[in-house]
């Protein structure tokens, strides 16, 4: 077996026997700056227990946010009823109605409205009131016997200042949306208010991110779920953390739990540990938001492949590869999609035609050469193993926050297209967490679980335990 705290085991793979010695010495300086040794990997949990813990006590520019989400309710997967949820994005907004079935299964029906440039620029709220409108009509629905209202959870995709788990005041707008006398005011009144004018019988009961609603989603098909992850275009994590751990937390109560919105693409924005490189650099200088997510630029989906794309064109050149030719389309940023890493990474065949076809059928590169496609696959391959391992970093970092619960069986929730679909992503998480939360747990008590949909289902089922602790 590798070991896996020497760099070596990082370097030695990235040899091309068929190459010059100036590529092979450049490419081997390359895979020593992506390298993650394990030794790294404990820097970097010491590092993240040291911001979430500052993040608990006290709101701190240069530490984790750590937002409380005011959801203090597991799911048990018993519970029963129909829910609504809303998810608002950049283009859609979707009505969802889920039924939970009191087994851990759920149905879903849903319906998709696209935003029109009216609603993202004037009225917004009333576009979400009719189309809210218009899914209860269609699909028959009223409020339960001797109830005025429907309830149902609100997944907001935009910056809030959550006071409540029913209020959060809109921070500013992204996204294209600029719907005035909306910045600094609860997007829940907002909503809330609409509906009254449209006459809808519904009521915003809960309000959260897609990271909060794929930890409740796997909470209520796995009880057991102590975290929920995205890694896909971007990334973040929540999970349940104790209140009496949580010192900015300003309630009455210190009992129980509460889930913690880490917004994790933010750490170590000061590049003090984590493996930043010069191609890392540069796609940091030139995005519009220079200086910060330096975490989530170095293993999201919508970074991973610029990255790859710096460093291949860095040996362009140097006239290392394609004969010191590129592309206009290589050339323009964000055009190597991570999507061709995945590609890329996953071809078996001796000739590389899979990496030929992505080279020169889809990025235009002039004919390449078998040396040409193994570099390609090379600087795809470390910057995804980079990728993968600083992810199982963060995931292990979290769990070991809670080491109380390793004694027994814990649920992972995870979305996103980079746990879907970027080879060996799931079982590469596994095998690098063995080391640091142990092979026993791992191995036995330890379970990943795609949550599909969490900013759907999870937001009603946030409905539900509000709905069901109020019945209390």
């Amino acid at each position: 077996m590798a070991d896996t705290n020497d760099i070596q085991t990082f370097v030695q793979p990235y040899v091309v026997p068929e190459g010059s010695d100036e590529l092979n010495e450049n490419l081997q300086a390359m895979a020593t700056s992506f390298a993650v040794t394990d030794d790294k990997i404990r820097e970097i949990i010491k590092g993240l227990h040291k911001s979430m813990k500052t993040g608990l006590d006290r709101d701190d520019s240069n530490a984790l946010p750590m937002i409380p989400t005011y959801v203090s309710g597991r799911p048990t997967g018993k519970e029963t009823g129909t829910f609504l949820a809303l998810d608002l994005g950049g283009t859609n907004l979707r009505v969802c109605q889920v039924t939970l079935k009191g087994d851990t299964t759920y149905s879903l029906v849903q319906q998709k409205f696209t935003i029109t440039q009216e609603a993202k620029e004037v009225r917004l709220w009333d576009f979400i009131a009719e189309c809210v409108g218009v899914f209860l009509e269609e699909h028959d629905l009223h409020p339960a016997p001797g109830k005025r209202t429907i309830p149902c959870g609100y997944t907001f995709s935009f910056p809030i200042y959550q006071t409540g788990i029913a209020s959060g005041n809109l921070s500013m707008w992204n996204k294209s949306f600029t719907v005035p006398n909306s910045v600094g005011r609860d997007v829940v009144n907002l909503t809330q208010s609409a509906f009254q004018r449209h006459h809808v019988a519904v009521e915003v009961v809960a309000v959260l991110n897609d990271t909060v609603g794929t930890l409740m989603t796997s909470g209520y098909s796995h009880p057991d779920t102590q975290m929920g992850i995205i890694f896909g275009t971007g990334t973040n994590a929540a999970y349940w953390e104790r209140l009496e751990n949580i010192g900015k937390w300003a309630g009455s109560d210190r009992k129980g739990e509460m889930v913690v919105n880490l917004e994790w693409g933010a750490f170590d924005n000061a590049t003090e540990v984590l493996p930043y490189t010069a191609h890392d650099n540069k796609l940091n200088r030139k995005s519009s938001n220079h200086g910060l997510q330096v975490f989530e630029k170095m293993i999201s989906g919508l970074f991973l492949g610029e990255v790859a794309r710096n460093a291949i064109l860095s040996l362009v050149d140097q006239r290392l590869i394609f004969g010191g030719r590129s592309s206009e389309i290589l050339n323009k940023s964000y055009t190597f999609d991570t999507a061709y890493m995945s590609e890329i990474v996953a071809d078996a065949s001796p000739d590389l035609e899979g990496v030929r076809v992505v080279l020169e059928g889809t990025l235009d590169i002039p004919p390449t050469s078998l040396v040409d496609r193994k570099v390609v696959q090379h600087v795809c391959n470390m910057i995804g193993t980079r990728g993968v391992r600083l992810s199982a970093a963060a995931m292990s970092a979290v769990l070991l926050a809670r080491p109380e619960l390793l004694t027994s069986s814990v649920s992972v929730g995870i979305d996103g297209s980079m746990y879907q679909f970027y080879p060996g992503f799931e079982a590469n998480l596994y095998a690098v967490s063995r080391v640091f939360l142990g092979a026993d747990f791992v191995d036995n008590r330890l379970k990943l679980h795609l949550a599909k949909d969490g900013s759907g289902v999870g937001a009603a089922i946030v409905a539900m335990t509000v709905d069901r602790d109020r019945q209390r």
